[in-house]
Formats: structure tokens, sequence, C-alpha cells
């Protein structure tokens, strides 16, 4: 079976992320995207974060109705913070007959160069990216990838933060069970 890991903080997940991984499994050779929760990006401020089981939770409602889409907290259990190789690792000894693509957008594989072991990262597995405004894939650091035109919106997990902070409406950028779950649980206030 062939896995698109999309990882991110998903802090929180919101309908530009689902339209993406949806995009990215009616539109390639990928069976199954797992969101790959992060609970500390190494090249993030982690100060706005929720807390990693919350995020998890957050995305588990999000994609609950579809069997294409799995919640993953492998990352929880590793060494923080999280570093993708280490991930692929993992994840390719714990799954040997499994296939790993990693889902990104442009603007990220733009800097895969300062990954930690973005050499071995591109040799060994295979990216599936999709194109962001203002980025097109220049350099293809030799990694083996697809490029894909994926419907965007220009929303953003800050974006809907800051509304919720501010006491504005997310009705329509969050799935209707998160949006709930986060007003009922006064997250990001």
């Amino acid at each position: 079976m062939h896995i698109g890991l999309y990882f991110g903080s998903f802090n929180p997940i919101h309908i530009g992320h689902l339209i993406v991984a949806n995009h990215v499994v009616e539109n390639t050779d990928v069976d199954k995207i797992w969101f790959v929760v992060s609970p500390h990006n190494p090249l993030k401020d982690s100060h706005t974060l929720l807390n990693e089981y919350d995020r998890l939770h957050l995305v588990q409602l999000a994609i609950e109705d579809n069997s294409r889409f799995r919640a993953s907290n492998v990352e929880f259990h590793l060494p923080k913070p999280s570093y993708t190789i280490d991930t692929l690792t993992y994840l390719a000894e714990k799954f040997p007959l499994e296939t790993f693509s990693v889902v990104m957008g442009s603007d990220s594989f733009s800097n895969i160069h300062r990954w930690k072991n973005y050499e071995q990262l591109v040799s060994q597995y295979s990216f599936i990216v999709y194109n962001r405004p203002g980025f097109p894939v220049a350099d293809t650091y030799g990694a083996k990838l697809q490029v894909v035109d994926a419907p965007l919106l220009e929303i953003s997990s800050t974006f809907i933060r800051q509304q919720i902070k501010t006491k504005k409406s997310v009705r329509y950028v969050l799935p209707d069970k998160v949006r709930e779950y986060v007003e009922n649980s006064n997250y990001y206030k």
C-alpha cells in the first residue's frame, strides 16, 4: 500500500488541509493519507501550539468519516524535536510492506535543504508536492517527486487562531465538528 504522509502541526486542522489531502488521494497513486501530527516542528516556534493530544483529537474529528485518512501520533513517541528522516526511518522499519511518500507544499519543499539529513531523505523517499503560489519547484534536490496542482485556500492556522482570539467566526474554515469542539473547549482564546 502507498501511504502519503502529510506532516504538520495542525494547530488546528482546517478545510485547506483536508482539500489538499483529498486531492492527493484522489489524483495520485496514494492509497491512504496519514496526517502525522508533529509535537514540535524544529523550524517553528512551539509556544503557540495546543497540546499535541488535543491537536490529534481535532484531526481525528476532522477525518473520522473518511476511510482513506488516518490520524497518526507516531512522532509523540519519538525524540523531540521531530525530524522527518527519523520518523520515516521508524515507519519503514515498523511497516516494511508499505511505501511512504511525503506530502508537502512547494513552500516547504523549497526549504528541504535545511532539513536534518535531507540528502538521505531525498534519496530514499518520494515526495508529492502541491504547488503554492510564489514557490515554484525550481530545484528537486535529486528527489523523486510528483508535483500536483491541488486546489488551495488562502487560509492558515495562524489566521484561524487570530480569528478565534478576537472572537470572530471560523465557520466554514474549520470542519463543523472541529469548530464546535474548539469553541466548547475554549481553545486558542
